[in-house]
């Protein structure tokens, strides 16, 4: 007898750094003098942390994490969401656990008891809206296999992982039980790539995983691209995966975004915006309504425009969360 998949719990199951973000507005020169990576993002210790949070000006604590933010993203629309992320036992564990239930999303990893504390990245906002992150991994590296809940993983229709917690050793072995456990159940999974940084480190990984087949949907802006397929041309980097991923979304700026699934190509512009505050975020909430519109069975080009008017609205305020009604703005959007 034939045993039947069950009807999934969640729209989206994410496996992420579990971080909070301390955000401060600052001028070019402090840029200068603290010797940082403008516009990128660093990884630091624990000392590096303690000396660019001094240096900071008056700051603001917001719960982040690149998969956190997209499964925000997805629960301010109506979607049904879970996380699994590694926190320690101290106060901004507490604050991280707070933020991301009280959006509605379940979060059942129990907390680490002892050092290292909880992951927190210093995010440094010029005056152009450049973020400059600095972040201090912490706890968030050591997410044991052993914690990760294969039968919520199961229990979704789409598992999204974070390359960015693709370095540490103990979550990388979670993450790819996770995809284990989602392929077994007949779940797709979605990957985001992050960052160059973390694909001149892991990139043989992400092409195996890739040519095995265990990946269909891929998220990426045209630098990952370039940096995974060794193709600096746009088209020939999309040619590199179009037959290899089911459905691959490259992201490419002020330039808008595209995406190609099952035969289908699709591209739209970036959604007009007033004024770009702070790009923290941009491409987790691309990623948070290019998913919804897919789980929705959406067409290709709306999923892209969700993307869009998402990434725009978090690009208008500090901080890497949605603050608008995102279901209003998007019904207005999409129907202008």
């Amino acid at each position: 007898m034939t045993q039947q998949t069950p009807e999934p719990r969640y729209d989206v199951i994410a496996i992420g750094n579990a971080i909070v973000d301390v955000m401060a507005p600052c001028n070019e020169e402090l840029i200068e003098e603290l010797g940082l990576n403008k516009g990128g993002m660093t990884l630091v210790d624990t000392a590096r942390a303690q000396e660019l949070y001094d240096a900071m000006g008056p700051a603001r604590e917001i719960s982040g994490g690149s998969a956190a933010n997209t499964l925000a993203g997805l629960s301010a629309l109506g979607a049904q969401c879970a996380f699994i992320g590694q926190v320690a036992d101290d106060q901004l564990g507490d604050v991280f656990a707070h933020d991301i239930r009280a959006v509605g999303i379940d979060f059942d990893t129990p907390p680490r008891r002892g050092d290292p504390p909880t992951a927190r990245c210093l995010i440094f906002v010029t005056p152009d809206a450049q973020r400059t992150m600095n972040t201090f991994l912490g706890a968030s590296q050591y997410l044991p296999p052993a914690t990760l809940d294969a039968e919520a993983v199961a229990a979704a229709k789409i598992l999204y992982l974070e390359g960015y917690l693709w370095d540490p050793e103990e979550p990388r072995a979670a993450m790819r039980r996770a995809i284990e456990a989602a392929r077994a159940a007949g779940r797709k999974v979605a990957f985001t790539l992050s960052e160059v940084f973390v694909i001149e480190r892991h990139g043989d990984d992400f092409r195996t995983l890739i040519d095995d087949g265990l990946i269909d949907i891929l998220f990426a802006n045209h630098l990952e691209l370039a940096a995974l397929t060794g193709e600096n041309d746009l088209e020939a980097g999309l040619a590199a995966l179009r037959d290899k991923v089911p459905t691959l979304i490259v992201t490419c700026s002020a330039d808008g975004a595209i995406a190609l699934s099952g035969g289908e190509r699709a591209r739209v512009a970036a959604e007009p915006i007033d004024q770009v505050v702070d790009t923290t975020g941009a491409g987790d909430l691309f990623a948070a309504g290019f998913l919804y519109g897919h789980v929705n069975g959406e067409p290709l080009e709306t999923c892209l425009r969700r993307g869009a008017i998402a990434a725009a609205e978090v690009i208008s305020h500090y901080g890497a969360r949605p603050e608008a009604d995102l279901q209003k703005l998007m019904d207005e959007r999409l129907t202008a």
